[in-house]
């Protein structure tokens, strides 16, 4: 799954684009210097996600959007489209048909 594609189920499953999950990390105090383990514990709590999926998020809260390039171009299934992630919504993502 790349990484793109969970952020895309996390927003199904929520009903809450990446970006605004981000933006509540935010509100409650995460960010960059934040370890994995409260913000999964949130998510978890919050919205029912499990380890895979909340560790894509503690990515982006982390770190941003931006991602290795590893994987942009390969054929892999870790394969993503950009080496920047999408994340106000699966629906109006233009690397998405």
């Amino acid at each position: 799954m790349s990484f793109q594609a969970y952020l895309d189920a996390i927003e199904k499953k929520t009903g809450l684009t990446p970006r605004r999950l981000v933006d509540l990390a935010a509100e409650k105090g995460f960010g960059p210097d934040t370890k994995a383990t409260p913000i999964i514990e949130w998510l978890a709590a919050d919205y029912g996600l499990g380890r895979g999926h909340a560790m894509a998020l503690v990515y982006v809260i982390t770190k941003g959007p931006q991602i290795p390039t590893k994987h942009v171009g390969t054929d892999g299934v870790h394969r993503d489209e950009s080496d920047t992630l999408w994340l106000d919504g699966a629906a109006t993502n233009p690397h998405r048909g």
